[in-house]
Parts: structure tokens; C-alpha cells; sequence
């Protein structure tokens, strides 16, 4: 059971998961081939692997770390607003980071995950 899961309150139910994009998993394969880079990729499989972001009908949660344990949680009704950053690739690709800004906070970004613009509808959906 995932960290979002765990953590529902009653009456609240996941509206959105944010996945990585695979564009990230083949660059962390890609580093494989060299030397420096087995260490790098065993780094960024591990964090694809254990981190979580998603939406719920209360708030947006932002779980990171395997041996330790980071969040970062705002109340929908505190998310001020979320931006979409996107390279030209990105674009091509349908990757990016998703900034969510929210009152009292400081702003939460997200790594590189698919589909950023359906993700940040989402939260605007949830609200």
C-alpha cells in the first residue's frame, strides 16, 4: 500500500497520481553504460521508485524518500495556484514539472513527470 494510501482521511479518495515520465527511466538505463554513471542511475531508479505524487479530494501530497521519509501536503483550498513548465522537448514528449504554489507555504515542485498539464488540471478539478 502506497504512502497516499495510507494516509486518506475519512471521506477522502485519490483523485490523481503523477507517474514519471519514461523519458527519465531511459536516461537512468543510458547512464548504465559508464562507469561514473551506474552509480547515477541506481540513484534515479531509486528515487522514480520511491517517490509519490498525488491529488486527493482534500489535498495535494508530495512523498519523498526510501530509508527516510519527506512530504510535502497543502489543502486544496490553500493551493493558490499550479504552473506547467515545459521544454521544447517536453512538449514533443508530454513531460515536464508541475509548480504548485499555496498560501503560508513555500512553492512544491515536482520532478519530471507524463502528462503535467492533464495533472495540473486535475488539482484545478479536485478544488
Amino acid at each position: 500500500m502506497s504512502y497516499i494510501e495510507k494516509s486518506l482521511g475519512a471521506d477522502e479518495r485519490v483523485v490523481a497520481v503523477a507517474r514519471y515520465h519514461w523519458l527519465y527511466k531511459f536516461g537512468a538505463i543510458l547512464l548504465l553504460f559508464t562507469i561514473i554513471g551506474i552509480f547515477a542511475s541506481i540513484s534515479m531508479m531509486i528515487r522514480a521508485s520511491t517517490t509519490e505524487i498525488g491529488v486527493t479530494t482534500h489535498r495535494f501530497i508530495k512523498k519523498t524518500g526510501w530509508l527516510s521519509l519527506s512530504t510535502n501536503e497543502i489543502a486544496l483550498q490553500n493551493i493558490e495556484g499550479a504552473r506547467v513548465q515545459q521544454s521544447i522537448l517536453g512538449r514533443i514528449f508530454d513531460y515536464g514539472h508541475v509548480i504548485i504554489e499555496g498560501t503560508g507555504v513555500d512553492a512544491v515542485t515536482t520532478p519530471m513527470i507524463a502528462d503535467p498539464i492533464g495533472f495540473r488540471r486535475a488539482i484545478e478539478t479536485a478544488k
